[in-house]
C-alpha cells in the first residue's frame, strides 16, 4: 500500500499544480501560489538536495515575479495611455480592496472605478479617463496572460525536479 502511495504522490501534486494554472485563467484564486505550495509539499514529503533547493529557489523566484505581472502591466498600460501615478496608485489600491472585500472580480472592477475616478477628477475630461480605464483594463488581460506564462514555466521547472533530478 506504500508504494501505492508514495508512486501516486508526484501526479497528485501535478494535478494539483495543473488546477493552478488553470485558475490563472480566471483570477479567482492564487494560482501561483498554490503551484508554489503543492511544490513545497512535493519537496518536504521527497526531501531537499542541492538540486531540490536550487529548483525551489527557482520556482519561488517566478512565483514571486510572475505574481506581479498584472500590477506592472495594468500600470504601465494606464501610464502610457496618460494617466497620473496618482490614479495608478488609486488603482492599485481599489484593486487591493477590491479583491479582498469582494472577490473573484471585485479587485479590478474597483480598480477601474478609482482610475476612472480619478482621473476625471484630475483632468475633468471623461473620454480621456475612460481612456486611462481601457488601458488599464487592456493591461489586466496581458497581465493575465504573464502570470499564465509564468505558471506554465513553474510547472516546467518542477517537472525537471520530479522527471530528471
Amino acid at each position: 500500500m506504500e508504494t501505492l502511495l508514495t508512486a501516486a504522490f508526484p501526479y497528485v501534486i501535478g494535478a494539483v499544480m495543473l488546477a493552478g494554472l488553470l485558475s490563472l485563467i480566471i483570477p479567482i484564486l492564487p494560482g501561483l501560489w498554490i503551484m508554489w505550495i503543492s511544490a513545497l509539499v512535493y519537496g518536504l514529503v521527497t526531501g531537499f538536495d542541492t538540486a531540490g533547493i536550487i529548483i525551489m529557489v527557482v520556482i519561488t523566484l517566478l512565483t514571486v515575479t510572475g505574481g506581479f505581472m498584472d500590477n506592472l502591466f495594468m500600470a504601465g498600460s494606464s501610464k502610457r495611455a496618460g494617466a497620473s501615478w496618482k490614479s495608478i496608485l488609486a488603482a492599485l489600491l481599489g484593486a487591493l480592496i477590491g479583491s479582498f472585500f469582494w472577490p473573484p472580480f471585485g479587485g479590478l472592477i474597483l480598480a477601474m472605478v478609482a482610475i476612472f475616478l480619478v482621473e476625471l477628477l484630475r483632468l475633468n475630461d471623461w473620454r480621456q479617463a475612460l481612456q486611462s480605464t481601457r488601458s488599464l483594463a487592456v493591461g489586466c488581460g496581458w497581465g493575465v496572460v504573464a502570470r499564465f506564462g509564468f505558471g506554465v514555466l513553474v510547472y516546467g521547472v518542477w517537472l525537471l525536479w520530479v522527471l530528471v533530478l
